[in-house]
């Protein structure tokens, strides 16, 4: 879960701005009317849904923007080359474009809570730390400086967490976050924030595996058909069946320029809805409904999972290409929920 997030000097955004997702204290009739918005963990009372709201232009989707572009470094820097440059842009005036940017979040992960922040600028890592709270007391995992002169040893300090940590430093350039490299290899209380990024934390909808599809479909269709119907659908019925289809590849060879085809078998599975004016005839839903309702059915399946398994997930616009009543729908899902949570502009 996410209990807060810092960013300053992305795109749009100049000074430090603050998400804050744990509740405050107040017992207004208000904060009583949501408190099915909160959830407890351990000293904490969480939110479920934080609304990002403002007029056109007011930076709203640079947050979003931002907050995707840090969970990214940490996901993808250790494959940066030296001639890379950061795919951001600083506040372009009062001089910002020539000052660091700063990412900062505090999170828990496997019930334990880290702080991490990273600062950079448009062509290099300045600094990056790493803190937790394993006995509920704040310990250092590790702390850099790429500012300070000399080698490794000056640069980094660890703690105990990471072994051989400075074997990871050795093979980290001002490219690359050193927990992003860490991961890559093999240290464990790094894989496990790299695992946290990038299977808890979704940057957006996503298509959900195929081993998972039949069993969240199944155990959650009747979810499925009343969102649908808050659609104006008249989708009454949907049934999903699993077949083995032949997939044709083109593969090219680059050394002489040419190409062969291979064939393979993979399971594909075949979705047909029925429709209240007619229950009995089947329609195709790849090739017969609308993409509305394409989008709207993947859509809710990427909730689903994230609802079932208590992840956070973060979108712009959520209104986009969905009915008013189908969003307030989808929010009072997470309400339901235990634990998960939901950002969105």
């Amino acid at each position: 879960m996410i209990l807060e997030i810092r960013l300053s000097n992305f795109f749009s955004i100049k000074e430090e701005i603050v998400l804050d997702l744990t509740a405050g204290n107040s017992q207004s009739k208000k904060a009583v009317d949501l408190s099915h918005n909160v959830f407890k963990h351990e000293d904490y009372t969480v939110l479920k849904t934080v609304a990002l709201y403002g007029s056109n232009a007011s930076g709203k989707s640079n947050i979003i923007k931002a907050i995707r572009f840090c969970c990214n470094m940490i996901l993808q820097s250790h494959l940066h080359n030296e001639n890379v440059v950061f795919n951001f842009k600083p506040f372009k005036f009062n001089g910002f474009q020539d000052k660091p940017s700063v990412f900062q979040i505090k999170f828990i992960c496997n019930e334990i809570e880290y702080e991490y922040s990273f600062t950079i600028k448009s062509n290099k890592i300045l600094k990056e730390s790493l803190y937790y709270y394993p006995n509920n007391r704040r310990a250092k995992v590790f702390t850099r400086d790429e500012t300070i002169k000399g080698d490794k040893k000056n640069k980094y300090d660890f703690g105990t967490a990471i072994k051989r940590p400075l074997d990871v430093a050795e093979n980290t350039s001002d490219k690359t976050l050193y927990i992003s490299r860490a991961s890559q290899m093999d240290r464990e209380l790094a894989k496990d924030i790299f695992n946290f990024f990038n299977e808890q934390f979704l940057l957006g909808y996503i298509s959900v595996q195929a081993q998972n599809f039949e069993i969240l479909f199944k155990a959650n269709k009747n979810i499925i058909l009343n969102t649908l119907q808050i659609a104006d659908s008249d989708i009454v019925d949907i049934k999903i069946k699993k077949e083995e289809v032949v997939v044709k590849k083109v593969l090219t060879s680059f050394t002489d320029n040419t190409s062969s085809v291979s064939e393979g078998k993979e399971d594909m599975y075949k979705i047909t809805t029925y429709h209240k004016s007619a229950p009995n005839i089947p329609f195709d839903f790849a090739t017969e409904e609308s993409e509305g309702t394409q989008k709207l059915f993947a859509i809710l399946l990427t909730i689903i999972s994230v609802l079932k398994t208590n992840k956070t997930l973060i979108i712009d616009e959520i209104e986009s290409s969905l009915h008013a009543s189908i969003v307030d729908f989808i929010i009072k899902l997470f309400h339901a929920s235990d634990s998960a949570q939901l950002m969105y502009t």
